[in-house]
């Protein structure tokens, strides 16, 4: 390997346990730099260490695109179906999907779960491989995309999720957006009490404010703020009481 690449993972290396605040013994990260693009593989242990490794990287000089494989260690496999009926469970419950369609891709066939409604608001699929969740399909927001991938990240056994579900007609995004989609994730989460929580969204990063009843509420509200779709960052200043 070229010595100036060596260079470029060294400092890929540092930034990501520097930035990502992630112990690469523990979580040792694979790496693979050519013609300016940067591969990183491995696992992490949640998807807020995931997208701090990969903004961490971007930003190293000489780094011109990042190709992502990281994946969330999920302890003891579910299994993919164990994985895919969990993902359907959460649309199917979750009142902002009651008009969309619903199809799961089990052992390479579509398998349908709900037709559209009326005044459908899209059609979704699911597909589970390796623990990676992919939705395809089409919704009528952002805000219903963003959501859609955060009840994907609830499933257990999810290491991953692939979000290609399109937005028709086409919306214009900003922050006021990424707000209002954390605002609809923590209110269909009923492990948080949504209603105490401040969110602040400015250059895709995430400031929570406000006060919750214990440490394990306080994860999970920002891991659910780690969960919405193009949010970089998270600043978590909720006080427990």
């Amino acid at each position: 390997m070229h010595n100036g690449n060596d260079g470029i993972l060294r400092k890929a290396q540092a930034a990501i346990e520097r930035e990502a605040h992630l112990d690469t013994q523990a979580f040792p990260i694979r790496m693979e730099f050519r013609d300016g693009a940067l591969l990183l593989a491995g696992e992490v242990p949640h998807i807020g260490a995931k997208k701090l490794a990969l903004r961490a990287v971007a930003k190293v000089e000489g780094v011109g695109a990042v190709a992502d494989r990281l994946r969330v260690a999920a302890g003891p496999t579910a299994g993919d179906g164990t994985t895919r009926d969990a993902v359907c469970r959460w649309l199917l419950r979750d009142i902002d999907f009651q008009n969309c369609g619903l199809a799961a891709r089990i052992k390479g066939q579509l398998e349908t779960l709900r037709v559209a409604g009326a005044d459908a608001s899209g059609n979704v699929e699911v597909a589970v491989t390796d623990g990676v969740v992919t939705l395809a399909g089409t919704v009528i927001s952002l805000s219903h995309k963003r959501l859609a991938g955060a009840l994907a990240w609830w499933a257990q056994g999810c290491r991953d999720v692939v979000n290609e579900l399109a937005v028709v007609p086409p919306e214009e995004d900003s922050d006021d957006e990424i707000a209002d989609a954390l605002r609809l994730v923590l209110e269909s989460d009923p492990s948080v009490h949504a209603a105490q929580i401040g969110i602040d969204s400015r250059d895709r990063v995430v400031t929570l404010a406000g006060v919750v009843p214990s440490a394990g509420e306080r994860t999970r509200a920002e891991m659910d703020a780690w969960s919405v779709f193009a949010v970089d960052k998270v600043v978590n200043r909720l006080e427990v009481r």
